[in-house]
């Protein structure tokens, strides 16, 4: 059995895992290597494959609602940008969805642009919700008023950064809009925003319409990244 320098063992629990190493193929990009080890080796996304979640993002909105407490049972929950539907199985159980638990039953409607797989206990929609009269569509979809919308919306990265930033700021925007429309009074808004500067005149417009906003990173958004996300409570009415 191999044996350190010092005659300990290197074998059993205590040891760092290797890292996986990803070699440049012919045909794909450096970053595009660079984010595949780092998909490879992160904690999150295995962590996800092992508990049976579509994706690491379910982590951020568990801990997000750990911290505030917006999925309670019996809500009713909006989540726009919903793929690949981790947000959706995280919330499932929390809302009580599929009425399976003492309590009220909670509802959640899930759009997207791109096709989801189903989630038992989500009605979900395959919408762009840029498209005009989108958000009247799901106004109809939902049927009455939300508790919470939430929104992962983001747009494809055109590798500038600025763009990018300005780019999600408007879907966040949009988000916002609708919640302001659907929600009940006391709900919540949550939606993801890259940190660029432009967030200031959403950060006002949030803070007319709610008794609290704070902006979040939690730790299961990548360090490097300069994604955070943006919570309203107390909806005004």
């Amino acid at each position: 059995m191999a044996k350190k320098p010092d005659g300990k063992n290197t074998s059993g629990r205590g040891q760092r895992e290797l890292k996986v190493k990803v070699k440049t193929a012919r045909g794909r990009r450096s970053s595009s290597t660079r984010w595949l080890q780092r998909q490879l080796n992160d904690p999150y996304v295995k962590r996800a494959q092992a508990e049976g979640y579509r994706g690491r993002a379910a982590f951020k909105i568990m801990e997000l609602d750990d911290k505030f407490g917006f999925l309670v049972p019996g809500a009713r929950i909006v989540d726009l940008g919903c793929a690949p539907g981790g947000w959706l199985q995280v919330a499932v159980p929390r809302v009580n969805a599929l009425g399976d638990k003492p309590g009220p039953k909670g509802t959640i409607l899930g759009v997207d642009l791109q096709v989801v797989e189903p989630v038992t206990g989500c009605e979900i929609h395959q919408l762009d919700f840029m498209d005009e009269g989108a958000d009247d569509q799901v106004k109809t979809w939902l049927g009455g008023k939300a508790d919470v919308v939430m929104s992962d919306m983001a747009a494809s990265s055109s590798g500038h950064k600025q763009t990018d930033h300005l780019r999600i700021i408007s879907l966040c925007e949009a988000a916002a809009y609708f919640a302001f429309d659907v929600l009940e009074t006391g709900g919540t808004f949550v939606a993801k925003v890259l940190a660029g500067g432009a967030e200031g005149e959403l950060q006002k417009l949030l803070k007319q319409k709610f008794t609290k906003v704070v902006n979040v990173k939690p730790p299961s958004s990548r360090s490097d990244s300069s994604e955070k996300f943006v919570i309203a409570t107390g909806f005004r009415g």
